[in-house]
């Protein structure tokens, strides 16, 4: 077998659907040598997923390095397990990832801590595998090239989806082969009202690659959507009404404030309303965005709507007890953690007040039940049994991740594009969208991620691929 042959990596994802994102990468060499690296570490939120968030399917301390695109807990959530389970490479981020990790990661153990309390179980891990963790991560400046391995570097840049996220490039060399490069897309947007969002410059889009692209989104363009939030919150305003948002801490809730405030301009929102941010790991990411320096543009730095109050255990009391029109902007975005678990069963019986929830919401989350829930039927929330009488409303219009029509036109700019892996999708959206490249795109090869298949990739594209035991 000649060296070109023996010169390969294999890539399968650890997550099924979207949440507990995780690739594991394992690179071949001719000399005999291979490199095993994972791209995320999250933590599953799925129901039938979570019963893979206590272990890994792979030997933690054979890891040489893992690479994160971007701070959300179903992409860093499992980091400090990997910490507990042995691995001791370094963890690569952008630089403004680096900066907000540290609350992510605290505020994720905490949430375990309690909940594994409450069910008789032993958390994942400890409080000092958060702080053993953070101690191997590495800051990466965008566009600036980092060798992570004697035979690999990485390329990080901008990525729409959230401050910090990133489009991780990944090149992987070895003496008399072409490299095998390899783009990981990450959870994708081209936009972001809070920074910039540059086009990937000429040489990533003129290399061959592989792309692993999510399909979050898969089934749909960005011309279906139907914007219905500042309706949905002007008509709960005109009846003076409560209305709640539940939103992710980071990302989604600073969005919603500016989106509150430009409404509060526009005169469709009365400026006297009272506005309050409940959850404290969403009102320190709000304070970073406002003082820290993460790219943001300057004048967005001012996205804070008038009338504001941060909420805590201390003032909530008064504020459940209020009748009066009011916002409310709290977490989680699910609405199964935070402060939504006392909101929600507060507000989902009373007629006219307005619960809308403002991103995804995974199978065996409350958002997802309370979908599932029909006007007037009952819903057990923390064990409390209440008729559902709000209004429950549900929305794509702020989602971070981009739409098919958006991917794909994304995938389009790539002169020579010889594999797609399509990931981080429930099931038929996954499908969906890899039928969509296969006709408007036309790749050498489209493959779909998961537990259930690695994909064996050389310098040229897809080698082959193989069952495995994961599933």
């Amino acid at each position: 077998m000649g060296s070109k042959e023996r010169f390969y990596a294999d890539i399968m994802a650890l997550q099924p659907e979207v949440t507990g994102s995780c690739n594991l990468v394992i690179v071949k060499y001719p000399s005999g040598e291979s490199t095993k690296f994972i791209v995320d570490c999250g933590l599953f939120q799925e129901r039938e997923y979570q019963k893979y968030n206590c272990c890994f399917p792979f030997d933690c301390d054979n890891i040489d390095f893992v690479l994160i695109t971007h701070n959300h807990t179903d992409h860093i959530g499992r980091l400090p397990l990997l910490d507990k389970k042995g691995f001791c490479g370094k963890i690569y981020m952008s630089k403004q990832t680096e900066t907000i990790l540290p609350l992510a990661l605290y505020d994720s153990y905490k949430v375990l801590r309690d909940t594994a309390k409450r069910n008789h179980l032993q958390p994942l891990y400890a409080e000092e595998n958060v702080a053993s963790t953070l101690k191997k991560v590495v800051g990466c400046e965008y566009e600036e090239t980092v060798y992570v391995h004697k035979n690999i570097k990485v390329t990080y840049f901008i990525n729409g989806h959230l401050i910090g996220a990133a489009i991780i490039l990944v090149q992987i060399s070895y003496p008399g082969c072409e490299d095998i490069n390899i783009l990981f897309a990450g959870d994708f947007n081209n936009k972001n009202v809070f920074f910039d969002v540059p086009s990937l410059p000429e040489w990533v889009l003129n290399l061959p690659l592989t792309v692993v692209q999510e399909s979050t989104y898969g089934y749909m363009n960005s011309t279906e959507i139907v914007p219905v939030v500042q309706d949905n919150l002007i008509s709960c305003m005109s009846k003076r009404k409560t209305a709640i948002f539940l939103v992710f801490s980071l990302g989604r809730c600073q969005e919603i404030l500016y989106m509150l405030k430009r409404m509060q301009i526009e005169g469709k929102i009365d400026i006297d309303i009272p506005i309050f941010l409940d959850g404290k790991l969403a009102i320190r990411y709000t304070e970073l965005y406002r003082r820290a320096e993460l790219g943001i543009k300057e004048e967005m730095k001012d996205f804070l709507p008038a009338n504001l109050k941060y909420v805590d255990k201390e003032s909530r009391p008064s504020i459940l007890s209020d009748n009066g029109c009011k916002i409310i902007v709290t977490t989680s975005g699910m609405g199964t953690y935070g402060p939504a678990q006392v909101y929600i069963p507060s507000y989902i019986n009373r007629v006219g007040c307005l619960i809308q929830f403002t991103g995804y919401t995974a199978e065996g989350t409350l958002g997802r039940e309370l979908k599932d829930t029909a006007m007037g039927e009952s819903v057990t929330i923390g064990g409390i049994v209440k008729r559902k009488y709000a209004d429950v409303a549900y929305t794509n219009e702020l989602s971070a991740h981009a739409k098919a029509d958006e991917m794909l036109e994304f995938l389009r700019k790539f002169k020579h594009l010889k594999l797609v892996l399509v990931n981080h999708g429930e099931i038929e959206s996954k499908q969906i969208f890899s039928n969509r490249i296969a006709d408007e795109i036309n790749p050498k090869d489209i493959a779909i991620l998961g537990r259930d298949y690695l994909y064996r990739i050389c310098p040229y594209g897809l080698v082959r691929s193989f069952s495995t035991s994961y599933r």
